[in-house]
């Protein structure tokens, strides 16, 4: 038995050694042939047919896996309805957004150079042709101030919206002064409430603004006028959408600041106060109150 595994072992080292490794052309030769085999016409080791059987099999398999994934696509899709956002505990309750849009909330400008301010001026104008008397008189109604404009109805029924006229926002209107008082260092900066669908401004009480100078004398910024009020009137609310509110447009404050104190980086903190309104939150600037800075020099 012995002498058998020790003849089997020589037999075996006796065949290691006589085995030859390939050479690189060997090797090339042979991937040549794996990659095209002309004599039994292969690419990669399959014939046309093995091919063909292999690609039509994940061609149906894909389709099944796309037919599935707009199946269900549709059937999700068909329960989320078009008028009402699916994530509206996100953005409650509303943030306050002002115009112009200066870069970094810093309104920074000289009076007597028109080009530190002609870029506001112009976003103001823009921002306003919505509100032009002729065009809410055309589009919007008239509606009764103090009490919420609710309409009843289907989802998908247009609703109307009540008129906001370029005009209420008096010396902020650009129609006297189309500079909104950037020339004479007492610029016109307007508020706006983010749109929440469905939201009652106040729960039956106006939302009301207020503005105070941040880490200063509060006389830095003088007197402050508001247009056409510091309130938001109840009877723009709710807003029911932009698929069925398709002519609204977001009621305004505008304030003036007629003497603000000369080459000073002025702080100003303008919030919304009224009930159900958060305006103190830690993490988020924008919640119910907005923070810009002022240098007219």
């Amino acid at each position: 038995m012995n002498d058998e595994r020790q003849q089997h072992s020589e037999e075996d080292g006796g065949w290691k050694k006589t085995e030859k490794k390939k050479s690189w052309s060997e090797w090339l030769q042979d991937l040549k042939i794996f990659i095209w085999n002309p004599e039994k016409r292969e690419v990669l080791g399959r014939n046309g047919k093995s091919w063909a059987l292999i690609l039509l099999f994940y061609f149906c398999l894909y389709c099944f896996l796309a037919g599935m994934f707009a199946l269900c696509m549709y059937g999700l899709m068909s329960t989320i309805s078009p008028y009402v956002p699916t994530e509206r505990d996100r953005v409650f309750p509303p943030g306050l957004t002002v115009r112009p849009k200066p870069n970094g909330l810093y309104y920074s400008f000289k009076m007597s150079d028109s080009s530190t301010w002609s870029m506001l001026t112009d976003d103001i104008n823009t921002f306003l042709e919505a509100y032009n008397d002729d065009t809410q008189v055309a589009k919007n109604i008239e509606c009764t101030s103090g009490q919420y404009f609710i309409q009843e109805g289907e989802e998908h029924e247009e609703r109307k919206a009540c008129q906001f006229r370029r005009s209420l926002l008096r010396n902020c209107s650009g129609i006297e002064d189309p500079t909104y008082g950037f020339s004479k260092g007492n610029p016109c900066i307007l508020l706006k409430m983010n749109r929440i669908l469905g939201f009652l401004a106040g729960s039956g009480t106006p939302i009301y603004v207020t503005c105070e100078v941040l880490k200063g004398d509060q006389s830095y910024i003088g007197s402050v006028d508001f247009y056409p009020s510091n309130m938001f009137d109840l009877m723009y609310y709710p807003y029911y959408g932009k698929l069925t509110h398709v002519n609204y447009t977001s009621p305004l404050i505008a304030i003036h600041f007629s003497d603000v104190k000369r080459n000073q980086d002025i702080n100003i903190q303008c919030k919304i106060n009224g009930k159900d309104i958060i305006n103190d939150h830690k993490n988020d600037r924008f919640l119910g109150r907005v923070v810009f800075t002022l240098h007219i020099a």
